[in-house]
Protein backbone atom coordinates (compact mmCIF):
# COMPACT_ATOMS: atom_id res chain seq x y z
CA UNK A 1 0.00 0.00 0.00
CA UNK A 2 1.54 3.28 -1.04
CA UNK A 3 0.83 5.71 1.72
CA UNK A 4 0.60 9.39 0.98
CA UNK A 5 3.26 12.04 3.14
CA UNK A 6 1.32 13.30 6.13
CA UNK A 7 2.08 17.21 4.62
CA UNK A 8 0.30 16.20 1.37
CA UNK A 9 -2.35 14.16 3.27
CA UNK A 10 -2.88 18.11 5.12
CA UNK A 11 -2.58 19.88 2.15
CA UNK A 12 -5.24 17.76 -0.11
CA UNK A 13 -7.52 18.22 2.86
CA UNK A 14 -7.02 21.68 3.27
CA UNK A 15 -7.90 22.08 -0.52
CA UNK A 16 -10.60 20.05 -0.33
CA UNK A 17 -12.50 22.18 2.75
CA UNK A 18 -11.75 25.46 0.48
CA UNK A 19 -13.41 23.69 -2.46
CA UNK A 20 -16.25 22.78 -0.32
CA UNK A 21 -16.55 27.02 0.51
CA UNK A 22 -16.95 27.73 -3.39
CA UNK A 23 -20.28 28.20 -5.34
CA UNK A 24 -18.54 26.58 -8.42
CA UNK A 25 -18.08 23.80 -7.06
CA UNK A 26 -20.82 23.01 -4.85
CA UNK A 27 -23.41 19.88 -5.32
CA UNK A 28 -26.71 20.24 -6.25
CA UNK A 29 -29.04 17.46 -4.85
CA UNK A 30 -32.13 18.34 -7.24
CA UNK A 31 -29.86 17.44 -10.19
CA UNK A 32 -29.12 13.86 -8.69
CA UNK A 33 -31.36 11.89 -11.14
CA UNK A 34 -30.48 14.29 -14.08
CA UNK A 35 -29.02 11.09 -16.49
CA UNK A 36 -32.30 9.32 -15.53
CA UNK A 37 -34.30 12.53 -17.70
CA UNK A 38 -35.09 12.62 -21.52
CA UNK A 39 -32.40 14.71 -23.96
CA UNK A 40 -34.83 17.70 -24.35
CA UNK A 41 -35.38 18.07 -20.27
CA UNK A 42 -31.76 18.24 -19.77
CA UNK A 43 -31.36 21.08 -22.76
CA UNK A 44 -33.93 22.84 -21.54
CA UNK A 45 -32.52 22.64 -18.10
CA UNK A 46 -29.09 23.88 -19.57
CA UNK A 47 -30.41 26.50 -21.79
CA UNK A 48 -32.18 27.65 -18.60
CA UNK A 49 -29.14 27.86 -16.48
CA UNK A 50 -27.14 29.76 -19.32
CA UNK A 51 -29.53 32.39 -19.39
CA UNK A 52 -28.55 33.25 -16.00
CA UNK A 53 -25.03 34.40 -16.92
CA UNK A 54 -25.60 37.50 -18.32
CA UNK A 55 -27.87 38.67 -15.72
CA UNK A 56 -24.24 37.59 -13.29
CA UNK A 57 -22.30 39.76 -15.87
CA UNK A 58 -24.38 42.44 -15.74
CA UNK A 59 -24.01 42.35 -11.92
CA UNK A 60 -20.25 43.24 -12.19
CA UNK A 61 -20.52 45.95 -15.63
CA UNK A 62 -19.03 48.75 -13.32
CA UNK A 63 -16.25 46.55 -12.48
CA UNK A 64 -15.45 45.39 -15.90
CA UNK A 65 -15.85 48.92 -17.15
CA UNK A 66 -13.28 50.28 -14.81
CA UNK A 67 -10.57 47.33 -16.18
CA UNK A 68 -11.34 47.94 -19.67
CA UNK A 69 -10.60 52.09 -18.73
CA UNK A 70 -6.98 50.91 -17.05
CA UNK A 71 -6.75 48.33 -20.52
CA UNK A 72 -7.01 51.02 -22.82
CA UNK A 73 -4.56 53.67 -21.11
CA UNK A 74 -1.67 50.95 -20.88
CA UNK A 75 -2.38 49.97 -24.50
CA UNK A 76 -2.76 53.30 -25.90
CA UNK A 77 0.61 53.60 -24.18
CA UNK A 78 1.61 50.68 -26.16
CA UNK A 79 1.64 48.49 -23.57
CA UNK A 80 0.46 44.25 -24.07
CA UNK A 81 -2.88 42.73 -22.68
CA UNK A 82 -1.97 39.49 -21.56
CA UNK A 83 -4.30 36.60 -20.09
CA UNK A 84 -3.13 34.03 -17.58
CA UNK A 85 -4.78 30.86 -16.81
CA UNK A 86 -5.04 26.99 -16.40
CA UNK A 87 -7.35 24.87 -18.33
CA UNK A 88 -10.84 26.00 -19.51
CA UNK A 89 -9.66 29.49 -18.25
CA UNK A 90 -6.78 29.36 -20.29
CA UNK A 91 -7.92 28.18 -23.14
CA UNK A 92 -10.43 30.81 -23.50
CA UNK A 93 -7.59 33.04 -23.00
CA UNK A 94 -5.47 32.03 -26.21
CA UNK A 95 -8.88 32.28 -28.20
CA UNK A 96 -9.63 35.28 -27.04
CA UNK A 97 -6.22 36.68 -27.88
CA UNK A 98 -5.70 34.90 -31.29
CA UNK A 99 -8.82 36.65 -32.85
CA UNK A 100 -7.87 39.98 -32.49
CA UNK A 101 -5.07 40.14 -35.04
CA UNK A 102 -7.52 38.81 -37.81
CA UNK A 103 -10.51 41.33 -35.96
CA UNK A 104 -8.59 44.32 -35.89
CA UNK A 105 -5.70 44.06 -37.13
CA UNK A 106 -3.07 43.94 -34.08
CA UNK A 107 0.45 42.66 -34.13
CA UNK A 108 0.16 39.16 -32.55
CA UNK A 109 2.34 40.34 -29.80
CA UNK A 110 0.05 43.02 -28.57
CA UNK A 111 -2.81 40.55 -26.91
CA UNK A 112 -1.25 37.02 -25.45
CA UNK A 113 -2.81 34.04 -24.09
CA UNK A 114 -0.36 32.26 -21.73
CA UNK A 115 -1.91 29.31 -20.31
CA UNK A 116 -0.33 26.81 -17.36
CA UNK A 117 1.54 24.11 -19.12
CA UNK A 118 2.58 25.85 -22.21
CA UNK A 119 0.95 25.21 -26.14
CA UNK A 120 0.67 21.80 -25.39
CA UNK A 121 -2.08 22.24 -22.92
CA UNK A 122 -4.79 23.54 -25.22
CA UNK A 123 -5.22 20.54 -26.77
CA UNK A 124 -4.41 18.18 -23.79
CA UNK A 125 -4.29 18.27 -20.31
CA UNK A 126 -0.75 18.50 -18.36
CA UNK A 127 -0.79 17.22 -14.97
CA UNK A 128 -0.11 19.79 -12.60
CA UNK A 129 0.64 22.36 -14.54
CA UNK A 130 -2.24 24.83 -12.66
CA UNK A 131 -0.02 24.49 -9.73
CA UNK A 132 3.11 25.63 -10.60
CA UNK A 133 3.64 29.40 -9.24
CA UNK A 134 7.45 29.30 -10.61
CA UNK A 135 6.00 28.51 -14.49
CA UNK A 136 3.72 31.93 -14.09
CA UNK A 137 6.29 33.59 -13.45
CA UNK A 138 8.49 32.78 -15.82
CA UNK A 139 6.56 32.70 -18.48
CA UNK A 140 5.44 36.31 -17.83
CA UNK A 141 9.50 36.95 -17.57
CA UNK A 142 9.78 35.51 -21.21
CA UNK A 143 7.74 38.61 -22.40
CA UNK A 144 9.79 41.21 -20.55
CA UNK A 145 6.56 42.13 -19.22
CA UNK A 146 6.85 46.10 -18.62
CA UNK A 147 4.77 49.02 -16.25
CA UNK A 148 2.93 49.64 -19.58
CA UNK A 149 1.63 45.94 -19.88
CA UNK A 150 -1.72 43.93 -18.04
CA UNK A 151 -2.10 41.01 -16.61
CA UNK A 152 -5.48 39.69 -16.79
CA UNK A 153 -5.62 36.17 -14.48
CA UNK A 154 -8.70 34.04 -15.32
CA UNK A 155 -9.52 31.57 -13.18
CA UNK A 156 -13.04 30.40 -12.51
CA UNK A 157 -12.32 29.15 -8.66
CA UNK A 158 -10.31 32.01 -8.14
CA UNK A 159 -7.76 30.15 -6.43
CA UNK A 160 -5.77 28.74 -9.40
CA UNK A 161 -2.06 29.19 -8.18
CA UNK A 162 -0.99 29.61 -11.76
CA UNK A 163 -3.39 32.80 -12.32
CA UNK A 164 -2.73 34.23 -8.95
CA UNK A 165 1.01 34.04 -9.27
CA UNK A 166 0.43 35.92 -12.43
CA UNK A 167 -0.90 38.33 -11.43
CA UNK A 168 0.65 39.05 -7.96
CA UNK A 169 4.27 38.66 -10.17
CA UNK A 170 3.03 40.96 -12.85
CA UNK A 171 1.73 43.47 -10.25
CA UNK A 172 5.30 43.47 -8.18
CA UNK A 173 6.32 44.56 -12.16
CA UNK A 174 4.55 47.68 -11.69
CA UNK A 175 2.14 46.19 -14.89
CA UNK A 176 -1.59 46.36 -14.28
CA UNK A 177 -3.64 43.56 -13.05
CA UNK A 178 -6.96 41.77 -13.43
CA UNK A 179 -8.63 38.83 -11.63
CA UNK A 180 -11.58 37.17 -13.41
CA UNK A 181 -12.99 34.84 -11.28
CA UNK A 182 -16.26 33.06 -10.34
CA UNK A 183 -16.61 33.20 -6.86
CA UNK A 184 -16.78 35.82 -4.48
CA UNK A 185 -13.80 36.81 -1.80
CA UNK A 186 -11.21 35.31 -4.61
CA UNK A 187 -7.64 35.26 -3.69
CA UNK A 188 -7.21 35.93 -7.49
CA UNK A 189 -9.72 39.48 -7.53
CA UNK A 190 -7.97 40.54 -4.05
CA UNK A 191 -4.59 39.94 -5.82
CA UNK A 192 -5.60 41.93 -8.89
CA UNK A 193 -5.95 46.29 -8.89
CA UNK A 194 -9.18 45.41 -10.72
CA UNK A 195 -11.26 42.30 -8.84
CA UNK A 196 -13.75 41.07 -11.28
CA UNK A 197 -15.85 38.31 -9.56
CA UNK A 198 -19.08 37.14 -11.75
CA UNK A 199 -20.66 34.50 -9.68
CA UNK A 200 -22.96 32.02 -11.48
CA UNK A 201 -23.44 29.70 -9.34
CA UNK A 202 -23.14 25.78 -9.20
CA UNK A 203 -22.48 24.29 -12.29
CA UNK A 204 -25.57 21.45 -14.02
CA UNK A 205 -22.56 18.77 -13.60
CA UNK A 206 -20.48 19.53 -9.90
CA UNK A 207 -17.29 21.45 -10.30
CA UNK A 208 -17.50 21.66 -14.31
CA UNK A 209 -16.62 24.98 -14.71
CA UNK A 210 -16.70 25.00 -18.29
CA UNK A 211 -19.81 25.38 -18.34
CA UNK A 212 -21.57 28.67 -16.65
CA UNK A 213 -18.30 29.82 -15.83
CA UNK A 214 -16.73 29.29 -19.09
CA UNK A 215 -19.74 31.04 -20.11
CA UNK A 216 -19.36 33.91 -18.04
CA UNK A 217 -15.76 34.28 -18.73
CA UNK A 218 -16.07 34.53 -22.33
CA UNK A 219 -18.65 37.23 -22.12
CA UNK A 220 -16.23 39.13 -19.87
CA UNK A 221 -13.33 38.61 -22.60
CA UNK A 222 -15.40 39.54 -25.43
CA UNK A 223 -15.76 43.28 -23.62
CA UNK A 224 -12.37 43.83 -22.56
CA UNK A 225 -10.61 42.81 -25.76
CA UNK A 226 -13.85 44.55 -28.04
CA UNK A 227 -14.08 47.02 -26.05
CA UNK A 228 -10.80 48.72 -25.67
CA UNK A 229 -10.13 48.18 -29.25
CA UNK A 230 -13.24 50.38 -30.10
CA UNK A 231 -11.65 53.07 -27.46
CA UNK A 232 -8.18 52.43 -29.39
CA UNK A 233 -9.79 53.67 -32.97
CA UNK A 234 -9.83 50.17 -34.28
CA UNK A 235 -13.59 50.84 -35.73
CA UNK A 236 -15.53 53.26 -36.70
CA UNK A 237 -18.70 52.78 -35.41
CA UNK A 238 -19.68 49.13 -35.29
CA UNK A 239 -17.44 48.46 -38.11
CA UNK A 240 -14.58 46.76 -38.16
CA UNK A 241 -11.97 49.08 -39.86
CA UNK A 242 -9.25 47.48 -39.54
CA UNK A 243 -9.72 44.24 -40.15
CA UNK A 244 -7.27 42.59 -41.75
CA UNK A 245 -8.02 40.59 -45.45
CA UNK A 246 -6.35 37.37 -45.13
CA UNK A 247 -8.42 35.30 -47.26
CA UNK A 248 -11.23 35.63 -49.67
CA UNK A 249 -13.87 36.23 -46.96
CA UNK A 250 -12.31 39.22 -45.55
CA UNK A 251 -11.92 40.59 -48.64
CA UNK A 252 -15.45 40.81 -49.24
CA UNK A 253 -15.87 41.81 -45.59
CA UNK A 254 -13.62 44.65 -46.09
CA UNK A 255 -15.41 45.54 -49.81
CA UNK A 256 -18.65 45.76 -47.81
CA UNK A 257 -17.36 47.50 -44.63
CA UNK A 258 -16.53 50.57 -47.13
CA UNK A 259 -19.84 50.57 -48.63
CA UNK A 260 -21.29 50.86 -46.12
CA UNK A 261 -18.90 53.49 -44.16
CA UNK A 262 -19.18 55.26 -47.21
CA UNK A 263 -22.08 54.63 -49.58
CA UNK A 264 -19.96 54.54 -52.73
CA UNK A 265 -20.63 52.71 -55.66
CA UNK A 266 -18.80 49.14 -55.84
CA UNK A 267 -15.92 50.73 -58.74
CA UNK A 268 -14.76 53.35 -56.52
CA UNK A 269 -14.78 51.13 -53.34
CA UNK A 270 -12.51 48.62 -55.83
CA UNK A 271 -10.11 51.53 -56.57
CA UNK A 272 -10.11 52.88 -52.70
CA UNK A 273 -9.16 49.76 -51.79
CA UNK A 274 -6.72 49.22 -54.74
CA UNK A 275 -4.83 52.76 -53.97
CA UNK A 276 -4.86 51.74 -50.25
CA UNK A 277 -2.94 48.49 -50.53
CA UNK A 278 -6.20 46.98 -48.94
CA UNK A 279 -6.74 48.85 -45.93
CA UNK A 280 -10.20 49.79 -45.21
CA UNK A 281 -9.64 52.51 -42.88
CA UNK A 282 -7.55 54.96 -45.39
CA UNK A 283 -10.00 53.20 -48.35
CA UNK A 284 -13.18 55.03 -46.17
CA UNK A 285 -10.88 58.44 -45.45
CA UNK A 286 -9.76 58.96 -49.06
CA UNK A 287 -13.72 58.14 -50.48
CA UNK A 288 -15.37 60.35 -47.68
CA UNK A 289 -12.68 63.49 -47.18
CA UNK A 290 -12.31 63.81 -50.53
CA UNK A 291 -7.97 62.95 -50.54
CA UNK A 292 -5.53 60.80 -52.19
CA UNK A 293 -4.31 57.59 -50.67
CA UNK A 294 -1.01 59.04 -49.43
CA UNK A 295 -3.05 61.85 -47.73
CA UNK A 296 -5.36 59.65 -45.87
CA UNK A 297 -2.30 57.61 -45.00
CA UNK A 298 -0.49 60.81 -43.29
CA UNK A 299 -3.75 61.59 -42.02
CA UNK A 300 -5.08 58.52 -40.13
CA UNK A 301 -0.88 58.36 -38.84
CA UNK A 302 -1.17 61.75 -37.29
CA UNK A 303 -4.55 60.51 -35.64
CA UNK A 304 -2.94 57.51 -34.20
CA UNK A 305 -5.20 55.23 -36.19
CA UNK A 306 -8.52 56.82 -34.82
CA UNK A 307 -10.77 57.15 -38.58
CA UNK A 308 -13.28 59.83 -37.31
CA UNK A 309 -10.31 62.19 -35.40
CA UNK A 310 -8.21 61.69 -39.20
CA UNK A 311 -11.71 62.54 -40.78
CA UNK A 312 -12.53 65.77 -38.43
CA UNK A 313 -8.88 67.16 -39.71
CA UNK A 314 -9.39 66.23 -42.76
CA UNK A 315 -12.62 68.58 -43.00
CA UNK A 316 -10.62 71.55 -40.88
Amino acid sequence: MTLVPAADAVESGRLREQLATMTTEAYRPELADIDRLPTLDIARFMNAEDATVTTAVAARLPEIAAAIDGVTARMARGGRLVYAGAGTAGRLGILDASECPPTFNTDPAQVVGLIAGGPTAVVSAVEGAEDREDAARADLDALALTADDVVVGISASGRTPYAVAAVRHARALGALTVGLSCNEDSALAAAADHGIEVVVGPETLTGSTRLKAGTAQKLVLNMISTITMIKLGKTYGNLMVDVRASNEKLKARAHRIVSLATGARDESVETALADSDGEVKNSILTLLASVDAPTAARLLQDAHGHLRKALEAAAA
